[in-house]
């Protein structure tokens, strides 16, 4: 049997790369329901009702009774129709300005949770698969329609199923309403609208959080890269890796050419005496300690020790110096405090020896 590789490589296993989220993010495409904001609006607009109803119908029976009970005189003129039509406008727009502000913060809260704060117009612009209808075939029969539709279907059934609980538990109390007064009848049946209300908004917020969690999967799904996919994105972000290579082998050549070049420029060369070696230039003037200017290891110690011995610069053997300096000091670093007096000693030996040549 001889299987595809290929195949394999098209298939999106991969998770996706933090380029793939912030590009799909730019075209508006997050994991958010708007059943939250739904519920959220809700139990805000409730929440306000329960606080400021009492105060919102005072202000418009008080209304309601000083013009119709008499105590504020109206004449039917121009200016007066117009004044009372600005008094109710205001007085209403002050009874619902709480509703709508709680709605709009609400719902701002709501977007802010599940995505931050985005703004997109990708979602928008006209797209040729939108209309085409083999896609939006697809899309009538694919794993999110049918969610959206058992979670249409469990939000009219959690609504019906509450509004008619709460009917039902207030039929006992229906009779009273024909001889109470009007005050304690709009109480009682504010009261039950309130309850209900606040009962479908928690019972919708369990909906958004279950809803939330499966457009986070599905999300989270649709961002998959294929190998190749990741192969490619890696490819643009930091370039081929066959140029990098010879990048990075371009760098390393002149990197050791300057090095070379420094070589000549040492005091001493302390070897190993044949895997390391490490070139150090103390001038007394401008450096308070001695400098690596060279090491390396194989053959780029051997050719340390050939630039070194082709000008004249003093090579010593010092395993256990030039294993500490290979180790434990940088390329122009100086050397540390604890090898001053050993490589002291060492420059001491080179100074002695070009004194006696001289």
């Amino acid at each position: 049997m001889i299987f595809d590789l290929q195949l394999f490589a098209q298939e999106r296993t991969e998770p996706p790369t933090p380029k793939r989220r912030e590009e799909a993010r730019r075209r508006g495409q997050v994991a958010r329901t708007p059943e939250l904001g739904t519920a959220v609006i809700l139990l805000a607009g409730f929440g306000v009702l329960s606080a400021w109803a009492q105060g919102a119908a005072a202000t418009l029976m008080d209304t309601a009774a000083a013009y119709l009970g008499g105590d504020v005189r109206f004449e039917p003129t121009d200016s007066a129709v117009h004044g009372l039509f600005i008094t109710l406008v205001l007085q209403a727009a002050a009874v619902v300005a709480p509703f709508m502000i709680a709605a709009l913060v609400a719902g701002l809260a709501a977007q802010l949770v599940q995505v931050g704060f985005l703004l997109s117009g990708e979602p928008l612009k006209p797209k040729l698969e939108r209309i085409n209808p083999v896609e939006g075939f697809k899309r009538m029969f694919s794993r999110r329609a049918v969610v959206n539709m058992l979670k249409a279907m469990a939000k009219i059934a959690v609504v019906g199923w509450i509004a008619y609980r709460e009917v039902r538990r207030s039929l006992d109390m229906l009779p009273m309403l024909t001889s109470a007064a009007l005050t304690d009848a709009a109480a009682l049946v504010g009261g039950i609208v309130l309850r209900t209300g606040l009962n479908i908004g928690f019972a919708l917020l369990v909906i958004a959080a279950l809803d939330y969690m499966f457009q986070r999967l599905e999300h989270e799904r649709s961002l998959r890269m294929t190998r190749q996919e990741v192969r490619e994105e890696l490819k643009q972000t930091e370039g081929d890796p066959q140029v990098r290579a010879r990048i990075r082998r371009r760098q390393r050549e002149l990197a050791s050419r300057r090095m070379m070049q420094a070589v000549p420029t040492a005091d001493v060369v302390v070897t190993n005496p044949v895997h390391l070696a490490v070139a150090l230039k103390y001038d007394q003037a401008t450096m308070e300690a001695p400098v690596v200017v060279a090491k390396g290891a194989g053959i780029v110690a051997r050719r340390i020790k050939e630039v070194a011995e082709e000008h004249g610069v003093p090579v010593v053997e010092d395993v256990a110096l030039a294993r500490a300096l290979y180790d434990g000091v940088e390329l122009g670093q100086a050397i540390p405090v604890e090898l001053y007096q050993a490589v002291a000693d060492v420059l001491a030996f080179v100074y002695r020896m070009r004194r006696r040549r001289r």
